[in-house]
Formats: C-alpha cells, sequence, structure tokens
C-alpha cells in the first residue's frame, strides 16, 4: 500500500479472498482445502493492515472514530451470517454466496478514491487536494495544506536518487536504522502490540470459536438451557453491541472508553472464572444457569464495545504518514502471532488450568497491557493525524 497506493492493496487482498473461496467450491481434498486457507490468510492479513489505515485517512477527525468502529461491526455481521448459512447451507454454497460478497465489495474498491495521504506521499499534490475535497469537502483546508507542507519537508531530507546497487542498500539500512529510532514509529507500535494482545486475550476466540466449550463449562450441558440457540443470540448480540460501542466512541474519549470497557472486561473474566470454579468444587446452593448466561452476555458487551473494536480505530490513528504501510505489517504481524496463540492454547489451558485458571491468566494479561498502553497512549479523539504523530514525536516520555 506503500508503493502502489491503498485501492490496488485493497484490490489485490480481494482477490486473493475470491481465489480461496474458488478453490474451496472446487475443492475435492485436503490439500486444496489448505492451499484455500492459506490464500484467504494472506488476503485477511493485508486488510486487516490496510483497512483501519484506510479509513483513518479517508475520515475527519470528528467522524474518524465512528468510521473505524464499523469494521468490527460489519466483521461481527460477517461471522453472524456465515454462522447462521452454515447452520442450514452445504459449505460450498456458504463459499459461492461469500464470493458474490467479494466481486460487490471489488466493484466499490475500484470505483473508489485513492487515498489523499499516499498521494501526498507520492508529491501528487493536485490529485491530492482533489481527492481529499472530493471525500471531506471544503471545511477541512487547514489539515489538507499541513499535510502536504509536512511531507514536502520530509521529501526534502531524503536522498532520492543514489546511482549505484551498493549506495540503494545502504541508503535502505540507513534509512531503516533511522526510521527505528524515531518516537513516531516505535511508539504506536509498542503501543498497538500491547492493544492487540488485548484483543486477543480478552476472550473473544472463546466466545466465537469455542463457544460450546464455554457455555457447556459455565452452564453445564444438561442445564436445559439450548446451546445452539444460544450461540445465534451471541452472534447477534454481538453486532448490537458494536452499534452501541459506535455510541460510545461518538461521546466518549478514547482513554476513557479504553479504561472503562477493559475493566468490565477484566471483571467478567475474573467473576466467570469465580462461578466456574464455584461450580466445580460444588459450592453453590443451587445450579444456576441464568447467572452463567448472564457473565457470558455482560463478557461479550465488554469485548464488543471494547477490546476488539479499539484495536482498529487505534490502528487507524496512530501510525505516521511516512510509515503506515510499514507499522501496519508490523503490527498485523503481531495481531497474527497473538491470535495463532491464542487461538491454539485455549482447549490446552482448558484441560491443565481448567476454564478458571485460563480466565485468570486472561485477567492478568488484561491487567499488564492496560498499564503499559495507559502510560504511552496519547488522547486521539478530534485530532487530525498530523497532530497526533506530532505529538509522539515531541512526547517526553
Amino acid at each position: 500500500m506503500g508503493t502502489f497506493g491503498r485501492r490496488t492493496a485493497n484490490l489485490c487482498s480481494l482477490a486473493m479472498a475470491a481465489i480461496g473461496w474458488i478453490c474451496i467450491v472446487f475443492s475435492n481434498s485436503v490439500t486444496l482445502l489448505l492451499l484455500a486457507r492459506f490464500l484467504q490468510g494472506l488476503g485477511m492479513g493485508m486488510i486487516a493492515a490496510l483497512g483501519p489505515v484506510l479509513i483513518g485517512e479517508y475520515t475527519s477527525p470528528k467522524n474518524r472514530g465512528l468510521f473505524l468502529m464499523t469494521i468490527s461491526v460489519t466483521v461481527s455481521m460477517g461471522v453472524f451470517a456465515i454462522q447462521t448459512l452454515g447452520a442450514y447451507l452445504p459449505w460450498k454454497i456458504c463459499a459461492l454466496a461469500c464470493i458474490g460478497i467479494v466481486l460487490f465489495n471489488m466493484a466499490v474498491v475500484a470505483l473508489s478514491p485513492e487515498s489523499p495521504t499516499f498521494l501526498a506521499d507520492k508529491e501528487r499534490y493536485d490529485e491530492c487536494r482533489k481527492m481529499f475535497k472530493y471525500l471531506r469537502g471544503d471545511s477541512e483546508n487547514e489539515e489538507l495544506e499541513k499535510m502536504i507542507t509536512t511531507r514536502m519537508m520530509a521529501k526534502k531530507q531524503q536522498i532520492d536518487k543514489v546511482e549505484t546497487f551498493a549506495e540503494k542498500v545502504y541508503f535502505k539500512v540507513n534509512y531503516l536504522k533511522q526510521t527505528f529510532k524515531k518516537k513516531e514509529f516505535y511508539k504506536p507500535i509498542l503501543i498497538m502490540f500491547h492493544i492487540f494482545t488485548m484483543s486477543q486475550w480478552s476472550g473473544v476466540n472463546i466466545l466465537t470459536s469455542y463457544t460450546v466449550v464455554l457455555f457447556e463449562e459455565v452452564i453445564g450441558s444438561r442445564s436445559g438451557i439450548n446451546i445452539p440457540l444460544m450461540i445465534v443470540l451471541i452472534g447477534a448480540l454481538r453486532i448490537m453491541e458494536n452499534i452501541i460501542g459506535m455510541v460510545f466512541i461518538k461521546l466518549l474519549r478514547r482513554r476513557v472508553m479504553l479504561f472503562i470497557t477493559i475493566a468490565i472486561n477484566v471483571t467478567a473474566l475474573l467473576a466467570i472464572a469465580g462461578y466456574s470454579y464455584a461450580r466445580v468444587c460444588n459450592w453453590l446452593p443451587y445450579d444456576m444457569p441464568v447467572v452463567g448466561t448472564i457473565l457470558i452476555h455482560i463478557h461479550m458487551f465488554s469485548v464488543a464495545t471494547g477490546a476488539l473494536p479499539l484495536g482498529y480505530v487505534l490502528a487507524g490513528e496512530l501510525f505516521p504518514m511516512e510509515y503506515k504501510g510499514l507499522c501496519g505489517s508490523i503490527s498485523m504481524l503481531f495481531f497474527s502471532m497473538n491470535l495463532f496463540v491464542n487461538m491454539k492454547t485455549v482447549l490446552v489451558l482448558v484441560n491443565s488450568w481448567g476454564l478458571y485458571g485460563m480466565y485468570c491468566f486472561y485477567a492478568g494479561v488484561m491487567v499488564y497491557c492496560l498499564i503499559v498502553v495507559g502510560m504511552l497512549l496519547p488522547e486521539t479523539k478530534d485530532r487530525t493525524l498530523q497532530d497526533i504523530e506530532e505529538d509522539f514525536r515531541c512526547r517526553k516520555q
């Protein structure tokens, strides 16, 4: 996205997804299914890094948080839709439906404008002004001119023309060394590492991928509650809670929302851990499946309004203009690593520590990450991306 543009990168990610779904439709072996999932993983990694950056560059400071929250809403809608389709239709028919969605998205992206930030970075200033006004009108010209002026000054400090291959290599290595020393580069990455750690260790994966395990551990398989129905309800409520999060992001400052929702998340994790432990030890006077159900829904509320969507919001606000592609890629690497480790350890931890031990461990991870983020994260609500970048550059800590 730094070399060819946000739109081209977006189309490439969608092409990967489409090819993956086509492989699934025509698959007749496990090998082809694994190839399909590999291609879809590439596409997901690309769009996960690109999506927040693109929305952050498209939108005005006042509406940026609201639009970035739509990523979480659409992810929830996709999860809910595919789980519902998968319950009633053959999986190859579901794959065909997904191909249709991807093709529609490709048409939307092809008709969309290029990011003004990318155009400014490539010194295409007339196009930058045109696209900026197309997206935001004439009310934010000050931000536009400040962005262009900053980029012009940065270009003057760079050596664009080097003659030999050795000089190019030396320039690139030296450029990376200098980049990694800059506060506006490493501080956002450090913050996003902990934000993405919180998003994955908040319990979201057990809520979405191991829901049956969660309900059996907290409520019990003989509780009389319709667990498949509860799974569908959780998916529907997740969408509603994401929409509530959109209201919160519009009204509350980012740091306030972060501390409130993560505090609820940690409390829910510890409450579920305590309730689960009490069930295992037979300390409850009688079986109370309603209590467990309420605790699970409070947990989902905290995840859907805070830990998960705030990762997308901050990923679209913190990265400096010059290094968006590099910062986004490194941060998404952390996201993917946390997702992989968390998903692969759920059953291992449940079997060895019990749900209560695993949730206490999750709560400890969340508290640690919240402390680090609280020390480093500046307030970003209603501020321009350029102002946020300069804040990182000038901060003393």
